[in-house]
């Protein structure tokens, strides 16, 4: 029996070890019909926190990372990869964030409102509840989209 076991298995066709990996596909450039798309997979800063946002909508999609240290956001308005510096933010909070929060560039302003809350079953971190992500563009009209979020700290 044992013979059968190995011939089989120096029989079988060698993998390669290092498989060339295939392109991702690219990233949508709006989620949902909405003026912001989807952000690539993002890793947690080597210290602080970071929260993670993704659509509450009919399909969820990564769209936003915050981080407390340096205090920014990463979001893709109308596709295009960006970063805003905080600019201001009150209210109860944990984890570096508040519940509400101010960012700015350019010609863009997005507010965060969310609440950040305890489980027991997450360490180093929380989940957000009924957040939201407005998008104002200077001149232009404000977007208001619903997202879900996890914080998660480096150890």
């Amino acid at each position: 029996m044992k013979a059968v076991f190995f011939a089989l298995l120096l029989a079988a066709p060698a993998m390669p070890q290092d498989a060339p990996k295939l392109p991702l596909p690219p990233l949508p450039l709006s989620v949902d019909g909405l003026p912001i798309g989807a952000i690539p997979k993002q890793e947690l800063p080597q210290t602080g926190c970071a929260t993670f946002l993704w659509t509450a909508t009919q399909t969820r999609t990564l769209v936003a990372m915050l981080t407390a240290d340096p205090a920014r956001i990463r979001f893709a308005p109308d596709g295009k990869l960006t970063d805003l510096v905080r600019t201001g933010q009150n209210g109860p909070g944990d984890f570096g964030f508040l519940a509400h929060t101010d960012y700015a560039g350019g010609d863009l302003k997005v507010s965060v409102e969310m609440a950040i809350v305890r489980r027991g079953d997450l360490t180093q971190g929380a989940l957000t509840d009924g957040a939201t992500l407005t998008i104002t563009r200077d001149g232009g009209d404000s977007v208001i989209v619903p997202v879900i979020g996890i914080i998660g700290c480096a150890s």
